[in-house]
């Protein structure tokens, strides 16, 4: 008995272990420019657990996510770690791993409810699911990149509240009572993970269907009085459910990034979700050419050959479903679950700038992958009393699709070793994907590469003329390169445009300060400065300007509100410096040398030959 207690946690156990084997490269990758900038590296509100960052991370909503738990567990990754990223991604790597536990657990669970299998054959169907689940190379984006924290977080409470309601059917009394509380707990802490559970009361329901039969296939007969409790007990589920998409819409128009109703009609929108329904069955049977984005096009024609393709298999999957129900109602339940889990990012509702992106197959394919386990249980049990041959080629040839997902993974977990790895593979992927060429410029240009980030940037421009951002980069790029005529020209329509945009609104202020136009750069900047007070980059190109335009007593308290801001740049403190100098106070611009030797041993040393040019021409 005790050896039987034991083989029930060990199989899990080494589906855990074996995961976190294969994940394991990326606790040595950097952080990545693609959100990990801005949500961790650049952003001090979630580093520690005082009323301040507390209040923050339950206020804060970006893009269409509320997600205070994910914040919570990034602060106590700080906490621990630091800004070293290995930490993060460890976090990630054991969040995923225990998820692959659960998918077991959930598997033998389910798989017993569907299936006839029991004992070894049970088990083996389980451990496929599980393995099919964690080691297949869609998942490395949801655990490489830092960022999709929300992913496998919220996946892990997800899979608790559904085995928590797993239990509750079969228990009864206080047992139930305290399985379906747990449940629920589970769930609520999943919703404040990532929004993106708030479909499970219908999975619940799909699965009260097939494969636990408690309602009948005929949904005329749901309504029946026994079946009152059965309904009931969804009202909690179905309210967080509610709840979750009432705040991730609101996130989303609040911020603006609601994809336009005028330029993606319903058509469009209709096409937009077919693709996604058929994308990832399909990069899960052939899981080559993944890449961080796959990019939204300018217009989405129905007629287009790959949205029509789309559409044609969506239908051909619905109806071989529907028909096939009575014999075969797994496939049925599996096509409805992944709909459900998939519709609040399928394009319907939308925002951003893509088609479809890796991470949103974490959930929405456990299905897939618990029919794959029902498979090999099902090859197993008929093989019982066959050759040994026969088992042994069934073993194998699990074990080699196995090996065979674990290489494809570690492969697509390097994509994300660091920014210029992962966007220059994307490029390569596709060519013609803009924000791919935007962002592999933007990150050869932080590598010091400006004249090869030129190129991507112009690629961009000539893929997606309408994409303000990589003009903006693109005359940041020539203000590099000497050239701020030019990028003052690509600035001026996109501040037309969007007289609001604080990156346009400085970008040109320096293009015209690099022009030596000091006086023309002050009003962008003013307005820029006004948008983001607490833009310290800004606030010190102001104060350039000011002081360039002779006005350096107006330059004052910006400098030192950018000091403030970023106490360890350099140039608000030499700017400061030189407004004081300017202003005939040299015993200020003394004490800014001393603390700008501190932070910037170069810029001090310019300092210092000034100081001495001043103190030599008064003592003349």
């Amino acid at each position: 008995m005790r050896t039987l207690r034991r083989s029930r946690f060990l199989l899990p156990l080494a589906i855990a272990v074996v995961t976190a084997a294969v994940f394991a490269p990326a606790v040595g990758h950097d952080f990545v420019a693609w959100d990990d900038d801005t949500n961790l590296t650049a952003n001090p509100h979630y580093r520690g657990f005082g009323l301040e960052h507390l209040r923050w991370m339950l206020t804060e909503r970006r893009m269409t996510h509320w997600f205070p738990l994910t914040w919570l567990s990034f602060a106590l990754d700080h906490s621990l770690w630091g800004m070293q990223p290995a930490g993060y991604h460890l976090t990630n790597v054991l969040l995923h791993a225990a998820n692959a536990a659960l998918v077991y657990a959930v598997g033998l669970v389910l798989l017993a409810r569907a299936t006839t299998a029991t004992g070894s054959t049970l088990r083996l169907g389980a451990a496929t699911a599980a393995l099919l689940f964690a080691l297949h190379p869609l998942r490395a984006e949801a655990v490489a990149w830092a960022t999709a924290r929300s992913e496998v977080l919220s996946a892990l409470l997800f899979l608790l509240a559904l085995l928590g309601h797993l239990a509750a059917v079969s228990a009864d009394g206080r047992r139930r009572l305290g399985w379906r509380c747990g449940s629920l707990a589970a769930y609520a802490l999943a919703i404040t993970a990532k929004n993106i559970v708030m479909t499970l009361p219908l999975i619940l329901i799909v699965l009260d269907v097939y494969p636990l039969r408690r309602l009948p296939a005929d949904p005329r007969r749901w309504v029946e009085a026994r079946r009152r409790g059965l309904w009931l007990e969804k009202v909690p589920y179905l309210a967080g459910g509610l709840a979750a998409g009432a705040i991730a819409y609101l996130a989303a128009a609040q911020n603006g990034v609601l994809t336009s109703t005028a330029q993606y009609s319903l058509p469009a929108r209709l096409a937009m979700a077919a693709y996604s329904l058929a994308f990832y069955p399909v990069k899960t049977l052939l899981p080559l050419g993944l890449m961080p984005i796959y990019e939204l096009p300018a217009r989405v024609d129905p007629l287009e050959p790959r949205f029509l393709a789309s559409i044609a298999l969506v239908a051909v999957i619905t109806v071989a479903a529907v028909l096939a129900r009575r014999r075969w109602p797994a496939g049925l339940a599996v096509w409805l679950a992944y709909g459900i889990m998939l519709a609040p990012v399928s394009g319907l509702v939308h925002a951003g700038h893509h088609l479809a992106y890796d991470r949103y197959s974490y959930l929405a394919c456990l299905g897939w992958a618990l029919l794959a386990g029902a498979g090999v249980s099902a090859a197993a049990h008929r093989l019982r009393g066959a050759r040994p041959v026969f088992r042994h080629a069934l073993a194998g040839a699990g074990a080699l699709a196995a090996v065979g997902l674990a290489i494809l993974t570690v492969l697509q977990v390097q994509v994300w070793r660091d920014t210029p790895t992962l966007w220059r593979h994307a490029v390569a992927v596709d060519p013609a994907c803009a924000i791919c060429r935007d962002n592999l410029g933007v990150a050869l240009y932080n590598a010091s590469h400006v004249h090869a980030a030129v190129p991507e940037f112009e690629a961009a421009l000539a893929l997606r003329p309408d994409r303000d951002r990589a003009r903006i980069n693109l005359a940041v790029a020539l203000v590099a390169l000497g050239q701020p005529q030019r990028a003052a020209e690509e600035l001026a329509p996109v501040v037309a445009r969007h007289p609001t945009s604080v990156k346009a609104l400085n970008a040109l202020g320096v293009a015209l300060l690099a022009q030596r136009r000091p006086e023309a750069a002050v009003p962008p900047l003013q307005r820029a400065a006004a948008l983001a007070e607490s833009d310290p980059h800004v606030r010190t190109h102001l104060a350039l300007a000011l002081t360039a335009s002779g006005r350096p007593g107006e330059a004052l308290d910006h400098y030192r509100r950018a000091i403030e801001l970023l106490p360890d740049a350099g140039l608000p403190r030499l700017g400061l410096a030189r407004a004081q100098l300017a202003l005939g106070d040299p015993r200020g611009a003394r004490a800014g040398y001393e603390a700008l030797k501190a932070v910037d041993a170069g810029l001090a040393s310019q300092l210092a030959l000034e100081l001495q040019s001043t103190t030599h021409g008064r003592s003349r």
